[in-house]
């Protein structure tokens, strides 16, 4: 299996960043990690060995990348708009330094975001404000409403709000978006949510599909039993939904 390590200084976010590419054609994956995870999490779960003949046959190339949340929506220490800034700052690393190398890399045209947990909500988020940009997103246990406090989990945004943070919170804009031409490029982008039945986060997967829906955006919802959350059930979601 093709493997290799990248890092630069990103200018986006002033720091160095670090991911990992595995594969070398196929379907290029820009490839969330869970909570405040690190780049290298999935590969030491797993879950790319779950993946390696996919990988190894030339279906899908993963580009694994690295978190910041620790800095932006998980940092306590900063007000709440310096969270959602923090994040805005690590979506321009993505548009703008990221996805070239995944193009330089990949030539083929397809790209696709895919993520599990917090993963999956950088996934599905990231390709409805630029549904131009990817062929398909694939959100795996995930939250699409940080602002909400489902069971043990707490609004992120600690009651703050302003139009940055409503438009990076998938349950709320999509609500609300009527903008055609936008819609209409999120309807060309296959779109999966996956999510255990007792998963605290079922019901933003259902409201989020059903929201999908109403707008007339075709999406497929899994549920699974039991929480579904933990590693041992992504070895078996990612190959699946990926």
């Amino acid at each position: 299996m093709n493997r290799e390590y990248h890092k630069w200084f990103s200018p986006a976010l002033q720091r160095d960043m670090e991911l990992l590419v595995f594969g070398h054609s196929g379907r290029a994956v820009l490839f969330f990690p869970t909570r405040t995870a690190r780049f290298f999490d999935y590969e030491n779960w797993g879950i790319i060995a779950a993946m390696s003949q996919q990988i190894d046959s030339g279906q899908v190339q993963l580009f694994c990348v690295d978190s910041i949340d620790a800095e932006s929506f998980y940092n306590a220490h900063i007000h709440p708009h310096d969270r959602i800034s923090r994040h805005l700052q690590y979506e321009q690393y993505l548009l703008n330094e990221v996805i070239p190398l995944m193009h330089q890399k990949n030539g083929g045209g397809y790209l696709e975001t895919a993520g599990c947990s917090m993963g999956a909500y950088h996934a599905i988020n990231l390709a409805l404000k630029y549904p131009a940009l990817f062929r398909k997103a694939v959100g795996i246990s995930g939250r699409y409403d940080l602002t909400e406090n489902p069971g043990d989990f707490k609004d992120l945004m600690d009651g703050f709000r302003d139009e940055s943070v409503y438009f990076n919170m998938p349950v709320q804009y999509i609500a609300n978006l009527n903008e055609e031409t936008l819609l209409a490029e999120i309807r060309k982008v296959e779109i999966i949510l996956a999510i255990g039945e007792t998963d605290p986060f079922l019901y933003s997967n259902k409201d989020l599909s059903q929201l999908f829906w109403n707008k007339e955006i075709p999406n497929q919802l899994y549920i699974w039993s039991s929480n579904a959350h933990r590693p041992h059930y992504w070895r078996r979601m990612v190959p699946m939904y990926i």
